[in-house]
């Protein structure tokens, strides 16, 4: 009980801070979202911290469910994601793979956006994984890549090089045009992928 009170008091006080941070930054938008079919939206790990609002923006009505791992970090993050409307798919594509999948595709089949860290929940950063083409492939959804710059933040030493854009400066959002993965070979839907991201070599 305490413990669960614990991870519910620190996810109110991290979206708080964001709120704040958010609050007071100038935004630009770049890209437009698609209202007429469910798309995978991927972003990177290191992205995570300003990344919810983005789903705000660009939904078009639709809900937005977030692949989120069973790690234990997981249910800080599910609970932090919750404070802005985002749901969660738990598991990972090297933690209940299966059920992560059957889950992604019932979101989908549904209506709702997916949204995946390729690089999640632990890294090598930049790196693309299987789940990220074995769902739209599957499901026949489109592909978009969302990604936000600062003109002033600070970046963490953690494994995903994790940017918070500081207060009062200017955020740019970007959400690129949809693509698709369908008919490719693993490798191949991977390394489109990492392109269109501009995975770092």
């Amino acid at each position: 009980m305490a413990k669960s009170f614990k991870i519910a008091a620190l996810a109110f006080l991290i979206s708080l801070i964001i709120r704040l941070i958010y609050i007071t930054c100038r935004k630009v938008w770049i890209g437009h979202a698609h209202a007429d079919k469910p798309m995978v939206m991927l972003f990177w790990h290191g992205k995570l911290a300003l990344m919810s609002f983005a789903f705000g923006k660009w939904s078009c009505g639709k809900s937005a469910k977030v692949i989120i791992s069973d790690h234990k970090d997981g249910e800080l993050i599910t609970q932090v994601i919750a404070h802005f409307g985002i749901g969660a798919v738990r598991g990972s594509t090297s933690k209940n793979a299966v059920k992560a999948l059957v889950g992604a595709l019932r979101e989908l089949k549904n209506g709702s956006d997916l949204i995946i860290t390729p690089d999640g929940p632990r890294g090598p950063r930049h790196s693309v994984s299987d789940g990220c083409v074995t769902i739209p492939q599957k499901s026949g959804a489109d592909i978009q890549i969302l990604d936000y710059t600062a003109s002033r933040f600070w970046q963490f030493g953690s494994w995903d090089g994790m940017i918070l854009p500081k207060p009062f400066s200017t955020v740019t959002y970007t959400l690129s045009e949809p693509f698709s993965v369908a008919g490719l070979e693993m490798n191949e839907a991977k390394g489109l992928i990492a392109k269109k991201m501009g995975a770092e070599k």
